[in-house]
């Protein structure tokens, strides 16, 4: 009885940090999109005429409006996987730290030790789709796998929605890398 609260307790806490993470990358992408939003911020990268000629005011608010588009979608797929991998490796440090501890029985070792594997083939398989979805011509790509169904965000980097084609060949990949079926794979579309 024993073995099975500790072992509950081990699960309740990585998907505890797995929540957190989601909800983290949840606001931090609110936030790129808000300033995104706002004209009168200066992009980074932005750049100011010093010469004195003036410039087509459409032309230079449309490439800054691109650059800031650009820079947010990348931003989102840059802290999407950092904070993927920051709820891995702290839900991995807890359960090498309960595997280690002294009041730990065989069982509780073994259990966080197959989490630990279980949580390493996630990331494996994750990187794998996300190069293989990115070799397939889209602009970005991050998976999030969990124990019943696994989501994938893909950007374009056109104005076009993803189309019937793009979402069996994305589905296609997942299927031929992993264990899901067709109806645990969620594909989202980056704005």
């Amino acid at each position: 009885m024993k073995q099975v609260w500790k072992r509950n307790i081990v699960a309740a806490t990585v998907l505890l940090f797995v929540c957190a993470a989601v909800y983290l990358n949840w606001r931090y992408a609110s936030n790129i999109s808000d300033l995104g939003q706002e004209s009168d911020q200066k992009v980074l990268g932005q750049s100011t005429l010093v010469n004195g000629e003036a410039e087509d005011e459409k032309t230079a608010q449309a490439e800054s409006e691109e650059e800031t588009i650009g820079t947010a979608a990348g931003d989102y797929f840059a802290s999407a996987r950092l904070s993927r991998q920051q709820a891995r490796d702290n839900a991995i440090s807890l359960l090498r730290e309960a595997a280690e501890s002294e009041s730990a029985d065989a069982a509780v070792a073994n259990e966080a030790a197959e989490t630990i594997q279980v949580l390493a083939g996630y990331a494996i398989a994750e990187a794998q789709i996300e190069n293989l979805v990115t070799a397939k011509g889209y602009a970005e790509c991050v998976a999030f796998m969990g124990e019943d169904s696994i989501s994938i965000v893909v950007s374009t980097g056109t104005e076009e929605p993803l189309s019937a084609e793009d979402v069996a060949c994305i589905t296609d990949i997942v299927l031929n890398e992993t264990d899901y079926t067709a109806g645990q794979i969620k594909i989202v579309e980056a704005d």
